[in-house]
């Protein structure tokens, strides 16, 4: 019996450095192809896929990644993975649509039916919101992009407010337009556009799908999809494990099982920070376990797709990768990180000011000490007037700004 492959922390450190764009060497201006190489960017912050694709641009141009979206749209902006938002390239969201996406948007249909009767805006709500959504639609395609607000003046069904009810007591309410609209982004019927608030705003206008992206996001058989992004996340993640993959695509464990078997995956032994684990790498993955990636550092930006890749993060992030201490928040969610040779040594936020401060959690030669401050100032520069906010920020990212 032939013994199973072992990846050693440092070829996955490696790894993750040259296939995630990150050493000079493997940096490219091209958003779309930056954007394939981590699957997918972040959204949930809109300041997140700009700062990600910069950090891996030979020439970082903020300018150049809203043009990717909005004038060449190469990449789009999608929920999928985790109900989270995110910006793919097209061909990539249509397969994430169908391999998590419409699950969800089943969901969602059910919770806005109940809302819908719960509010006493009707007593069949499945109906009223399907009448609703034709409505909005019909009504999207004719004013082209536009925002929920000028929309919900246009369509007499979303001039209403939509209770959430939880254990009989409401939780929460909101305009029916801005539901309607988020279960049609669930559906894949309608995009987010470019904001009017510069690029890092977050009230975007929508469109109709298929005339913002020309075959729409639909129509993707589901069980094929889940075999394709399994192989897309192992292909720029792998070595991975089962629950690494099961946590990053949001699966259930006998789906995430499934979707591994289907690409095609070869089980190997993985390095983590204290041991050995069950891993999977795609079959043409052959990587010599010897290789080095040149020397490099980054500044990520909070919920980046490399510091979010893995469910077990000890390999390269130490004891700081735990829920609720220095780096991430209590339910796992990343604040800006500084990277120095596929290591988080530390974490960054930008001051009212616009200075970037930081601090190191890891010693670090007088060299990279020295690049590292550096980098802060072009990442300030780059940013400019613009003042990030971190939506969901770490300890850290609050004692630097307090």
């Amino acid at each position: 019996m032939t013994a199973r492959r072992r990846i050693t922390v440092g070829e996955r450190r490696a790894r993750l450095a040259e296939r995630h764009r990150l050493t000079t060497a493997t940096k490219t201006d091209d958003v779309a192809a930056i954007a394939d190489s981590v699957v997918a960017l972040h959204s949930t912050d809109p300041a997140t896929v700009y700062l990600s694709a910069i950090a891996r641009m030979r020439h970082p141009s903020i300018d150049a990644v809203s043009k990717a979206l909005y004038d060449d749209r190469t990449v789009v902006r999608h929920h999928a993975m985790r109900r989270t938002l995110w910006v793919f390239t097209p061909d990539v969201a249509r397969i994430a649509h169908a391999a998590c996406t419409e699950a969800v948007a089943v969901t969602q249909r059910k919770r806005l039916a109940k809302m819908v009767e719960d509010s006493g805006i009707a007593k069949d709500g499945a109906a009223w919101a399907e009448s609703a959504k034709a409505e909005t639609l019909a009504a999207l395609a004719s004013m082209g992009t536009t925002t929920s607000r000028q929309l919900g003046k246009q369509v007499p069904h979303l001039t209403g407010k939509l209770q959430l009810v939880v254990g009989g007591r409401v939780v929460n309410t909101q305009s029916a337009h801005t539901r309607l609209l988020l279960g049609l982004g669930f559906d894949g019927a309608v995009i987010r556009g470019r904001p009017s608030g510069g690029w890092n705003a977050s009230e975007y206008p929508w469109s109709v799908a298929e005339q913002w992206l020309p075959g729409g996001l639909t129509g993707a058989d589901p069980h094929t999809a889940a075999a394709e992004l399994a192989h897309r996340y192992l292909d720029r993640f792998g070595p991975a494990t089962t629950e690494d993959l099961q946590w990053w695509a949001g699966w259930p464990a006998g789906a995430t099982k499934r979707a591994i078997a289907a690409a095609g995956a070869v089980a190997v032994d993985v390095e983590v920070a204290d041991g050995v684990s069950d891993g999977w790498v795609l079959p043409d993955d052959d990587e010599a376990g010897s290789r080095r990636s040149p020397s490099w550092l980054a500044f990520l930006p909070a919920l980046d797709p490399t510091t979010m890749g893995w469910k077990d993060r000890s390999w390269y992030l130490g004891e700081h990768g735990k829920f609720g201490k220095s780096l991430f928040d209590s339910n796992g969610n990343a604040g800006p990180t500084i990277w120095v040779d596929g290591q988080v040594v530390g974490g960054w936020a930008q001051r009212k000011s616009g200075e970037i401060a930081y601090r190191l959690l890891a010693d670090v030669p007088a060299s990279r000490a020295k690049a590292i401050a550096a980098r802060a100032e072009e990442i300030s520069t780059l940013i400019g007037p613009v003042r990030v906010n971190v939506r969901f920020p770490a300890p850290m990212q609050k004692e630097l700004l307090a």
